[in-house]
């Protein structure tokens, strides 16, 4: 960009800059939370989600983060929905590359029927990229992202720095969300040092706010934690009921009869070595003594709470997943085809995951950083996860000879051969030469 392009857009960057340095500190209350799930009643869950919904979060998502540390398989599921979209490399695009360019049409939410500079639109997203790449923080960032699938709501702070050339971007900080809260209309508030009960207003470029399964205004409403809250709390219900019930009934019962003239002392002696027959399974019995070890036998359905469980776990693996068919392999026979229909779901979540996710990026922190930089009027990049679709390469293979050879479509061969999973040859490097028709 030459001396007068880099004057015009200093000119029109925005005249009010991101303030410098962290607007949230550190405190001691981060490291300290609430155990709402221990104990966890019906009552207490209602009152805790109407709280929720009057604006106080607080207590719905540290009990959403305790769910999964206390649910191996709500963790599970969860972690796979995550990692289906952090697991996945990241780029950015530049909008010449996305489809409509050569109408002279700006994409996905910029102002349509203005042609836009490509040389500028170009040198944005590399400005994007490199910034992004030498961004401290900013993959723990996306890490921190990724849990709003579940909680609907995650906030990271943008920490910029003043230099001469404006506002550089030089970290990415994760919120805590004992942090988060809402006002009376359902506007999302941070507390502060200086405001620690009702919070202050999010200033403009300063967070990215990510809330991809917002139902209403109301942050609290539509995530996922809140709909399985019900599941995990009947699951565990269940599982201390079987516990009990594998204590009463799953033990044998031990009876030692003792002689007519035993003594008080001798009685409590016996009892105590009965109770050390239980925990150690020896003990020493006089000649007199008789000792009998009964089988117990379980009256009615002994899998009643085992499939309360499954039967739940299933519940939770639908509201993840979208399928049960990848979770629970042991109890259910399914075919190859129910279960290659049951991925399709999952990749349709995750895609519209990556959709949601490339949306606030591009919103809250690839906008700032391009008009900071390059003026308001300059087109913004695109945020995108890397797919891997050379899963099935002979398939591609197949739709790329007929888009390619009877339909005439043009595609880059950059991305056949990403998508193929083929490397390109380097210039004066040997290749293997094809059948030429």
């Amino acid at each position: 960009m030459n001396v007068l392009t880099r004057l015009i857009h200093a000119v029109r960057r925005t005249a009010s800059p991101p303030t410098p340095g962290a607007l949230i500190r550190p405190r001691r209350e981060d490291a300290q939370r609430d155990y709402p799930a221990d104990g966890l009643t019906p009552q207490r869950l209602v009152s805790i989600l109407r709280e929720a919904d009057a604006g106080s979060l607080s207590a719905a998502l540290t009990l959403y983060e305790q769910m999964e540390e206390k649910d191996a398989h709500l963790y599970s599921v969860a972690h796979t929905r995550r990692l289906a979209v952090t697991g996945l490399a990241w780029e950015i695009v530049s909008p010449a590359e996305l489809p409509g360019w050569a109408a002279g049409r700006r994409a996905m939410g910029d102002r349509a029927g203005t042609p836009v500079d490509r040389a500028l639109a170009d040198e944005a997203a590399a400005y994007c990229q490199e910034a992004l790449r030498n961004t401290t923080g900013f993959e723990e960032a996306l890490d921190h992202l990724a849990l709003a699938l579940g909680r609907n709501l995650s906030v990271v702070e943008l920490i910029w720095d003043t230099t001469a050339d404006g506002p550089r971007l030089v970290e990415l900080t994760p919120v805590a969300f004992e942090r988060l809260t809402c006002d009376d209309l359902g506007d999302l508030r941070l507390l502060t040092d200086a405001a620690p009960n009702d919070g202050i207003a999010l200033p403009p470029d300063k967070f990215i706010v990510h809330r991809p399964h917002s139902m209403s205004a109301t942050p609290s409403r539509g995530g996922l934690g809140r709909v399985t809250a019900l599941a995990y709390l009947a699951k565990h219900f269940a599982i201390k009921d079987w516990l009990i019930f594998a204590e009463v009934f799953g033990m044998p019962v031990r009876i030692a009869r003792y002689a007519p003239n035993a003594t008080p002392a001798e009685k409590k002696e016996l009892l105590a070595m009965l109770k050390q027959l239980g925990a150690d399974a020896t003990a020493v019995f006089s000649k007199a003594v008789e000792v009998e070890v009964i089988q117990s036998r379980v009256p009615g359905e002994t899998n009643l709470y085992e499939n309360l469980c499954v039967y739940f776990d299933r519940e939770i693996s639908k509201a993840w997943l979208g399928q049960t068919l990848t979770t629970d392999t042991a109890r259910v026979r399914a075919t190859l085809g129910a279960a290659t229909a049951h991925a399709e779901v999952r990749r349709d979540i995750r895609d519209d995951d990556l959709r949601k996710e490339a949306r606030t990026l591009r919103r809250d922190l690839l906008t700032p950083l391009t008009r900071l930089r390059f003026g308001p009027d300059a087109p913004v990049p695109h945020f995108r996860r890397v797919v891997d679709l050379s899963s099935e390469p002979v398939k591609l293979a197949n739709v790329l000879a007929t888009a390619v050879n009877n339909l005439g479509v043009k595609v880059p061969t950059r991305w056949a051969h990403a998508a193929l999973g083929l490397p390109e040859a380097r210039e004066g490097e040997a290749t293997l030469r094809g059948r030429v028709e």
